[in-house]
């Protein structure tokens, strides 16, 4: 008997709100309406995507913040400040 490879889908059942679901047909895509799987499935990769860019946002403030980390900003641009004197636009 042949094994079957694992599967790379999960099921999951949730329970959700009928105006959350009303809402997000009247701001979905044309295409996406009749595939709510594939609706559902955008919805989470937004929201991950999101959640990942709202985290290095934080952390980038964070280190913007960070007094080491300004030093070292100065001293890279003390060090690169010659290059400012080449002549060229600052583009």
């Amino acid at each position: 008997m042949k094994r079957r490879p694992p599967a790379t889908t999960l099921r999951r059942s949730v329970a959700l709100p009928a105006a959350l679901i009303g809402e997000l047909d009247s701001v979905a895509p044309p295409e996406l309406r009749a595939n709510f799987n594939r609706l559902v499935i955008l919805s989470l990769r937004e929201y991950v995507a999101r959640r990942r860019r709202q985290e290095f946002d934080s952390v980038v403030a964070a280190m913007a913040e960070d007094p080491q980390v300004q030093a070292e900003c100065a001293a890279i641009g003390r060090d690169f400040a010659a290059t400012e004197l080449d002549g060229l636009g600052n583009d």
